[in-house]
């Protein structure tokens, strides 16, 4: 049988303070938007910029630190995957909703960042990476233009 793969990496912000609820089995479910832009030159040579937004589901856990950690305008890389669920509603009208469920998160805003002033903790107090030893970091080396591969 073939393999296949359904999974979403995407680093953009937070459209707007997530939705956070608690479903009747007690779990906690995040419902928040975010924002990714494309920017490409049209035919004429000028730069545009697009940008699409993706609706993301973020359960239990996950859920807890979106509510606690992010607002509108927080930086964010996601994992997840594509689901999409139908409904009828009273009409009897088929509807369709595409969403991203988050498998993992990273914060990548800084304290303060985001569009409320409100504070948030820095992305490295929840990096679960471990930091480069001191021994591993070559003192003194500068990058150079020879030292990019393209």
């Amino acid at each position: 049988m073939a393999r296949s793969v359904n999974k979403v990496i995407l680093v953009g912000n937070v459209g707007k303070d997530p939705e956070v609820k608690l479903l009747a089995s007690g779990m906690s479910v995040a419902n928040f938007t975010l924002a990714t832009n494309e920017r490409f030159k049209d035919k004429s040579g000028e730069f545009q910029e697009r940008t699409e937004w993706h609706s993301l589901v973020a359960y239990q856990r996950l859920a807890e630190i979106v509510r606690d950690y992010t607002k509108k305008g927080s930086k964010l890389y996601i994992e997840g995957r594509i689901q999409t669920r139908s409904w009828d509603d009273k009409e009897n009208q088929k509807h369709y909703k595409t969403e991203i469920i988050v498998n993992d998160l990273v914060l990548l805003s800084g304290r303060g960042e985001g569009e409320s002033g409100s504070s948030t903790r820095s992305a490295s107090s929840y990096d679960q990476r471990q930091p480069a030893a001191a021994d591993d970091i070559v003192q003194g080396t500068e990058i150079t233009d020879d030292d990019i591969p393209f």
